[in-house]
């Protein structure tokens, strides 16, 4: 019996997951594992990788199946994955001195543009609803001490 990979989506998801869950197991054995009565801080990302694997492999098989749809991968777009991830760069870069709520601006601001349905409205909006959600959540639900403007605001 022939393997055929009939759904290249599934397939290519499914070894993401398998390589995802093999990482975070492996990355969990340097923890105390414990067992089931007393968990060690190995345990939890532990369980959650060989899941996460079992997950990937059961979708790999799906990817494989003789009456999977076929589907084809698509190229990659390397140009929204850079704005993207340098959006993501400059939050990082910009968190302390400038502060969360323009960091988050430029995060949405920026990785917008890889979309290619991008408005600035669209953006903008969707920036204060991510500020809105971002302050109330972590600077006033939990505390979280970061600094909310640039210092030269404040």
């Amino acid at each position: 019996m022939k393997l055929a990979i009939r759904n290249q989506k599934d397939v290519a998801a499914g070894v993401i997951y398998v390589v995802a869950g093999a990482a975070f197991s492996l990355g969990a054995l340097n923890y105390r594992l414990g067992d089931a009565a007393r968990m060690g801080p190995g345990w939890f990302p532990f369980w959650v990788g060989v899941l996460l694997a079992a997950v990937g492999m059961a979708t790999i098989a799906g990817g494989v199946r003789s009456n999977a749809a076929p589907e084809t991968m698509k190229r990659p777009e390397l140009r929204a994955m850079a704005w993207i991830l340098g959006a993501v760069v400059l939050f990082g870069v910009l968190l302390k001195p400038a502060g969360l709520v323009l960091s988050l601006l430029v995060l949405v601001l920026v990785s917008s543009r890889a979309s290619h349905e991008f408005t600035w409205r669209g953006a903008f909006a969707n920036a204060v609803v991510l500020i809105a959600f971002s302050v109330g959540a972590f600077i006033k639900g939990i505390s979280l001490q970061l600094p909310l403007w640039p210092a030269f605001l404040a």
